[in-house]
């Protein structure tokens, strides 16, 4: 049945990847409330695309020649949802949780194109995600930032042009992580203290690092001859991007102490925190956060699901908004990104955030975090047309996109989706049964006393051996 299974996505894969190919040069988006989110509204607003960007935005925008019209009267128009913490995509485990620096690591090696994950964020009106490595070492892999184009290969996911990231993370999850391999030594660090360490110590290393290319460079440009360049170093080299603002770090946390920690880290060696995740008690050190420039990417209303969220309020993003840090509320989950539209609409609640300023957090904030807001976040002229269309105003609990594009294509659309469901229902069923039937017709072939798993004669490998069952207390090590 395993085999069937794998049939039956393939063909749903292949089934949805056609509204990938549905894109014209030209689109008009006609008629719809248009939320540009840093423009204001636009009531019975038109919005032009070309070429995959946005052309014009306004009212009345009449549709050149041979133009793809679509009507969005008595439907909402938003910028694409942007999450700043997400881990689809990736092909394995998102943790190289064996040493406590993986920064040679990087995500873009494991990306997963087929993963039904990016489809369903992308229902949710989700055009970008940042993909992060887990939280198991200090110092994790390398990020990567995508557009959820669904039915493309690996290679046309990454956002062109975004700044490369890296994971790093405090708490709980790095010092505890060698608990997830039962029987295997304890990696260093097993204390909040050592976690700290660890940061410093390869900081000292990259600094030195730094200072080895920078005398080999300048002795290279005066002329020098038979110059031996440094020994090459990809432990260091991210770290190396970092300290040239060539990389942007994002800092897994949650308590108010390690907070403050990583940002005196950041001032000793001179580098910027891109973003502080999680950060569910970011709200006690407020101030200090938006004094060191750094971005906040958190949960709506999660706490007390482990010790270090007992302190946690859902009034955090609003109490940081309103002391000057950028905010972006995040999924760290594949379902939850499918409406992240509605754990923004929460703010408004918790916290009395203003509508617009709402939709920012799940919009131009992390844009802006990511250091990708001249490109997306927000509907104006010349930025990527990457927008939803929404049947209700999408901070409510009613709404559901209706379609979703992406550089101007239709990656998304309800009611093909919904058109289509029976026809692969159908394929299921028939793939099913001839799975069955083969099944049954190779039993009957089978020589007597013949195990189920020998290789045949034809050769080829046995069956694979089932995996063993997860440890108890195992660690997931990604929240």
């Amino acid at each position: 049945m395993k085999r069937a299974s794998g049939l039956i996505s393939v063909l749903s894969f292949l089934a949805v990847c056609a509204l990938g190919a549905q894109a014209a040069e030209v689109t008009l988006i006609k008629s719809g409330t248009v939320l540009t989110v840093t423009q204001g509204t636009i009531e019975n607003g038109d919005v032009l695309v070309r070429d995959g960007k946005i052309a014009e935005v306004g009212k009345g925008l009449k549709a050149p020649e041979g133009a793809k019209v679509i009507d969005a009267t008595g439907l909402f128009v938003t910028p694409g949802i942007i999450d700043c913490h997400s881990h689809i995509a990736v092909a394995g485990s998102v943790n190289e949780g064996s040493i406590s620096v993986s920064s040679m690591v990087n995500i873009a090696d494991v990306l997963n194109p087929e993963d039904i994950d990016i489809y369903r964020d992308l229902a949710g009106g989700v055009t970008t995600a940042n993909i992060l490595h887990g939280s198991a070492n200090p110092i994790g892999g390398q990020t990567l930032v995508i557009k959820l184009r669904w039915g493309k290969p690996a290679k046309d996911l990454p956002f062109e042009g975004a700044l490369p990231g890296i994971k790093w993370a405090l708490g709980e999850n790095p010092k505890r992580s060698f608990l997830s391999n039962p029987g295997t030594a304890t990696r260093y660090p097993a204390s909040r203290m050592g976690v700290v360490d660890v940061f410093r110590e390869a900081f000292s290393e990259a600094v030195d690092y730094k200072k080895a290319w920078d005398d080999y460079n300048r002795r290279k440009a005066a002329g020098e001859a038979n110059l031996i360049p440094p020994r090459r170093d990809l432990k260091l080299e991210p770290l190396l991007e970092v300290l040239e603002g060539k990389r942007l770090v994002h800092m897994h946390c949650y308590r108010e102490d390690e907070i403050l920690q990583l940002i005196r880290v950041a001032e000793e060696f001179h580098f910027k925190i891109a973003t502080f995740q999680h950060v569910l008690e970011g709200y006690k050190v407020a101030d200090e956060i938006a004094k060191s420039g750094a971005g906040a990417s958190t949960f709506s209303d999660w706490w007390a699901y482990k010790v270090e969220a007992y302190d946690a309020i859902p009034y955090n993003a609003a109490l940081m908004t309103e002391r000057g840090i950028v905010v972006s509320i995040n999924s760290d989950s594949g379902e939850e990104a499918r409406h992240l539209n509605q754990e923004a609409a929460k703010s408004m609640k918790w916290g009395g955030l203003s509508h617009d300023e709402a939709l920012k957090l799940v919009t131009i904030n992390p844009a802006i975090q990511l250091h990708i807001a001249d490109r997306v976040g927000s509907i104006e002229p010349g930025k990527d047309a990457d927008l939803a269309i929404y049947n209700k105003d999408p901070l409510s609990v009613y709404a559901v996109p209706q379609k979703v594009l992406i550089d101007g294509q239709v990656y998304f659309d309800r009611q093909q989706d919904l058109a289509r469901r029976a026809t692969l229902e159908k394929e299921k069923k028939a793939l099913v049964e001839k799975e069955s039937k083969a099944a049954e017709a190779g039993k009957g072939r089978r020589r007597p006393g013949a195990s189920p798993n020998a290789v045949p004669k034809t050769g080829g490998p046995p069956a694979a051996t089932p995996k063993a069952p997860r440890a108890p207390g195992e660690l997931s090590s990604n929240t």
